[in-house]
């Protein structure tokens, strides 16, 4: 027999599932935190970009690879958007010199239809490229699986 459910078990139940809806942006930093990275062993931009991600609170796991374009073509990165590196951080693709914070901002949003973002070559300035007394301007680009594009970030 089914005992009614009395206010103390419905409080319980409700501070629970509170507590677990506070929790939302923990989990979204606890996603963020695994990353993987993969780069070519000779790229000094890259390893900058994995110091920037670490001084962001990030845990990157870096795997070198000689197969950089076959890696990028099984993850769906388009062409035209294509930089040195690419990383995966939850479901998504990471291309390129992509700050921490929008790395970050993805995954705690989620926007729907999107498989990754990119920061297309090498811009001056970004994570990784910084160069004395230069500084491009930049977007980062969210792509869907189906090649829709959008600016998800102006740097």
């Amino acid at each position: 027999m089914n005992d009614p459910i009395n206010r103390r078990t419905m409080l319980a139940a409700l501070l629970k599932a509170g507590a677990l809806v506070a929790g939302l942006p923990t989990l979204a930093r606890a996603e963020a935190s695994s990353i993987t990275v993969y780069k070519d062993p000779s790229c000094g931009c890259c390893t900058k970009w994995v110091e920037h991600l670490r001084a962001a609170g990030l845990k990157p796991v870096v795997h070198d690879r000689n197969d950089m374009d076959a890696l990028k073509d099984s993850l769906g990165v388009p062409s035209a958007l294509r930089a040195c590196h690419t990383a995966v951080a939850g479901k998504y693709v990471i291309e390129g010199h992509v700050p921490a914070a929008d790395l970050t901002r993805l995954l705690a949003t989620k926007p729907k239809g999107v498989l990754g973002l990119a920061v297309p070559d090498m811009p001056a300035g970004s994570p990784g490229m910084e160069m004395s007394g230069r500084r491009d301007a930049y977007d980062v680009v969210a792509f869907s699986a189906n090649g829709k594009t959008s600016v998800f970030a102006r740097h």
